[in-house]
């Protein structure tokens, strides 16, 4: 049976509620070392739905997946290796997969393209010290300049294309997705399977700047505002958190649109995008209170799209698997 008969089979199975059947016929085909039903394997298994999570096993199923060439496993295997999924974390060994991939992966010949432009330590942070310009009195908004190259923001952007969705939010009368009245773009996040070593290595920029652990931070999420899309006046501070968001990031991904401004009225402060520049805002003073001066929204777009990259870190390190409130 070829490959794409064989998962064929496995969907059919999926289809008709037939799991225990479903996946037998997926191991046999892993068995067969068919290279589609190792990946779709391991990724059941990191997933946790139709089979139990078991990260490491994963990593054994994409690893296989991606020795006999299917690309989409080889960046994951290089992705789960960086960020510690399954095991800890090695720059080292996942810089060492994408080198050795990038002659016949394109993605990976782009990611090393970036990473080789990159001044880095060895562990994939960054080799200089991030300055940061105050923008408030007592400090807590600061701006930093070209935080990102234009190479590298392009890179977000194409990253997060085929992620993005309208960001919605239950209606709690109905229970069902509405328009989220206060923040209206499209939004993506980028999660621990797709964290390529450029954006890896962003996030760990991001850690550096904040004087945060790379694990206190939630996934990076690219946002796209349209014509007189917006972000209300919100603080980013949780309702309800045994882990609150502590900071936030915000890096500006592009310029070519007027309108889009960041506004903290309490402080009277209105930011105009440029494109690789970072905004950094704490949203809760070293004594617990909250930072009210941290209040802050998205003006309309009046012309083009906005992008921007979110990143909001929390005060502990969690697990990225388990989700904020799993304090490691």
């Amino acid at each position: 049976m070829s490959n794409s008969a064989s998962l064929q089979v496995v969907d059919q199975l999926i289809a008709a509620h037939r799991i225990p059947e479903a996946i037998s016929a997926l191991v046999a085909a892993a068995a067969r070392q068919d290279r589609e039903a190792l990946f779709r394997f391991g990724f059941w298994q990191v997933v946790g739905d139709i089979l139990p999570r078991d990260l490491a096993a994963a990593r054994m199923a994409i690893g296989k997946a991606a020795s006999l060439g299917h690309h989409e496993a080889q960046m994951m295997q290089i992705a789960l290796t960086a960020n510690g999924s399954g095991a800890p974390p090695d720059w080292k060994a996942a810089r060492l997969l994408l080198e050795a991939t990038s002659e016949d992966n394109y993605h990976a010949r782009e990611v090393l393209g970036l990473i080789r432009d990159m001044s880095l330590k060895d562990d994939g942070s960054p080799a200089q010290a991030l300055a940061a310009e105050p923008l408030s009195r007592d400090g807590t908004l600061s701006r930093v300049s070209a935080f990102l190259t234009p190479l590298e923001c392009r890179h977000l952007m194409h990253s997060a294309a085929d992620l993005l969705t309208p960001a919605l939010v239950i209606d709690p009368r109905t229970g069902r997705k509405i328009s989220n009245p206060v923040r209206t773009s499209d939004t993506a996040s980028i999660g621990p399977l797709r964290e390529d070593l450029a954006i890896r290595a962003i996030n760990l920029r991001i850690a550096a700047l904040s004087g945060s652990s790379v694990f206190a931070g939630e996934a990076l999420t690219i946002l796209r505002y349209q014509f007189n899309q917006q972000f209300r006046l919100h603080s980013d501070i949780l309702s309800s958190s045994n882990n609150q968001r502590g900071k936030t990031v915000i890096i500006y991904l592009n310029d070519d649109f007027t309108g889009g401004q960041t506004v903290f009225p309490n402080i009277k402060i209105s930011i105009l995008p440029k494109a690789g520049d970072a905004i950094m805002f704490s949203n809760i003073y070293p004594d617990g209170r909250i930072n009210t001066d941290s209040n802050h929204a998205g003006m309309p777009v009046q012309k083009g799209s906005k992008w921007i990259a979110t990143r909001w870190i929390r005060e502990k390190p969690f697990d990225i698997w388990k989700g904020p409130e799993r304090v490691v």
